[in-house]
């Protein structure tokens, strides 16, 4: 296939370049501002003609405090884009075949114990906002018969970048602990397995729509900080209470570390897919040995 790739900069972005070339695709990453500017309404659509596939990757970090300023940010980055994306690739002669477009497991908010798949409901916090209008925003590609897939996303894990990254330094040093009250529920995916993820959703007519991009077994926050903890070999005794979680992110730390999304991968599992890491201390070892 030949794959297009927006937002390639990113660490997600310049594993997943590597990885579909090793599987035999030809990827053309999309620099901004030469090949497209979604501020300034700019595309060099010549360049996008004849693609078999589009992944568009483009968005504002959610890390840093949320102040009106960086919460517009990470919206217009989102919505914006994928909008002017989804509008130029319906204008081309020759579109490609499917558009996989970035989401988040946060469309979903805070959801205590309850099982979440790609059928439940839209949370009511900010990134739920997000990312209810950021899949709203691929509308005039699915109506120009474009298949339409939006990666919802879980806590990707790497060392390359991502929370994982920057958890390691504190627990190496035996800093790390649980995270409020713990009980709120992390879904996460490997970063090996993601990349399979998206290589499985191009090449997969049936998924399109929302797809859960996360592992198969959830961890409570208890459960992934002892996990942590355990393959480095160091102590998690040192707590982040929710109060300090509040004071120090505002509401940052309560979206992004104490919101419970407890995730399942229906689509996967009904599209046959197998993970790699299906639980997380094998996904740990991997990733940290």
């Amino acid at each position: 296939m030949k794959v297009g790739i927006t937002g390639a900069s990113g660490f997600i972005g310049q594993s997943l370049i590597p990885f579909l070339t090793t599987q035999g695709h030809t990827v053309i990453p999309f620099e901004r501002p030469r090949d497209w500017d979604p501020e300034k309404k700019i595309i060099n659509l010549e360049k996008f003609e004849g693609l078999d596939a589009v992944i568009n990757l483009a968005g504002e970090s959610i890390m840093g405090l949320w102040s009106e300023a960086k919460k517009s940010r990470i919206l217009k980055s989102r919505v914006d884009s994928s909008a002017f994306l989804s509008e130029s690739l319906a204008k081309l002669k020759n579109k490609p075949k499917v558009l996989i477009n970035a989401s988040a497991i946060g469309f979903y908010g805070d959801r205590g114990d309850e099982t979440l798949t790609e059928k439940s409901t839209a949370g009511n916090n900010f990134l739920s906002e997000v990312c209810v209008k950021w899949e709203n925003a691929t509308k005039a590609a699915t109506d120009a018969e474009i298949r339409v897939v939006n990666l919802r996303t879980g806590l990707v894990l790497s060392k390359k970048g991502g929370a994982l990254k920057s958890m390691l330094i504190p627990f190496k040093l035996g800093l790390g602990g649980v995270i409020g009250s713990g009980n709120q529920y992390w879904s996460y995916i490997s970063l090996d397995d993601h990349l399979a993820i998206i290589l499985h959703a191009l090449v997969t007519p049936s998924i399109h729509g929302p797809l859960n991009a996360v592992a198969p077994d959830p961890v409570t926050n208890e459960t992934f900080t002892k996990t942590l903890g355990k393959v480095l070999n160091r102590p998690t005794v040192l707590p982040l209470p929710t109060f300090l979680v509040n004071l120090i992110f505002g509401q940052m730390g309560k979206e992004c570390f104490l919101a419970s999304e407890r995730v399942e991968p229906a689509v996967l599992f009904s599209t046959n897919f197998s993970h790699k890491h299906d639980n997380l201390e094998d996904a740990l070892r991997t990733i940290l040995d």
